[in-house]
């Protein structure tokens, strides 16, 4: 399944999903967000990224002329928004160069491909709170795009630090195993330590936990291995240990979670 098609397919499951949740259900991995907030948010978000591939390539973030959503006021005109902010998110990529600019928040992330990616797997995610929320089983997630799913918090989320932080190892490393049946195994060894900086524009203060790839090789101070999904699942903080294969070091593995759940806020 190509990445639009993943993203428009788990945008359904997620509106499905929301519409048979009750409106208050707290979302279990967002404390304080309800069913409703995390249908709103998808909206928004497809809605915004939509705008930004849509301009003139290399053109800047939008400004004024993105009209901010309006919260709907029932669950069938919430169902209508995020259809249509889907549609009008796949009708802005489908056919595009991905190393096409655009603009993106990231700094490695200035291309229509990256963003294609992240809302690939921002659609995943979300679509697997609502379907928690709503009580229902984890639709089966595609080995190939969930391994995809590792990949990016690993070396992405986790592993690009803003170039006004600086990393400084400490804590040893973690080795990151997918082994699903049939598919080709792939490792990723994360070193730990903290990122440290100054936000440029808040001038805030940083000194986190965080984590950066390192070639594969030796051996790690601890083993995390399993299938992609559940790989994919447990770094986002969506899903527990139990179906992994976790050794070594138990404090290098709860950092490394912890550093990768903190990353993608």
């Amino acid at each position: 399944m190509d990445a639009l098609a993943s993203l428009a397919r788990d945008s359904v499951l997620l509106v499905a999903a929301v519409h048979a949740a009750p409106a208050d259900a707290e979302v279990p991995a967002c404390p304080g967000w309800t069913a409703d907030d995390l249908g709103f948010h998808v909206a928004s978000v497809q809605s915004f990224w939509a705008s930004v591939v849509g301009r003139e390539p290399g053109a800047g973030l939008p400004g004024g002329d993105v009209v901010p959503l309006g919260r709907p006021a029932d669950a069938a005109a919430l169902a209508a928004l995020v259809h249509d902010a889907t549609a009008h998110l796949v009708a802005a990529l489908a056919g595009r160069d991905p190393r096409e600019p655009c603009w993106s928040w990231h700094p490695d992330g200035r291309t229509v491909g990256w963003v294609t990616r992240r809302q690939q797997h921002e659609a995943l995610v979300h679509r697997v709170d609502a379907e928690q929320t709503a009580g229902r089983g984890v639709t089966p997630i595609d080995p190939e795009i969930a391994a995809d799913g590792v990949d990016e918090v690993l070396d992405v989320l986790l592993g690009g630090h803003p170039a006004w932080t600086t990393f400084a190892p400490a804590g040893g490393t973690v080795a990151v195993v997918v082994d699903d049946p049939g598919e080709a195994p792939h490792r990723w060894d994360v070193e730990l330590g903290r990122v440290r900086g100054t936000g440029p524009e808040s001038g805030r203060e940083y000194d986190v936990p965080g984590g950066r790839l390192v070639p594969p090789g030796g051996e790690p101070d601890a083993v995390v291995a399993g299938g992609a999904a559940d790989l994919d699942l447990w770094l986002w903080g969506r899903g527990g240990a139990e179906r992994l294969r976790v050794s070594g070091d138990p404090a290098a593995v709860a950092t490394l979670r912890a550093a990768a759940v903190d990353a993608m806020q």
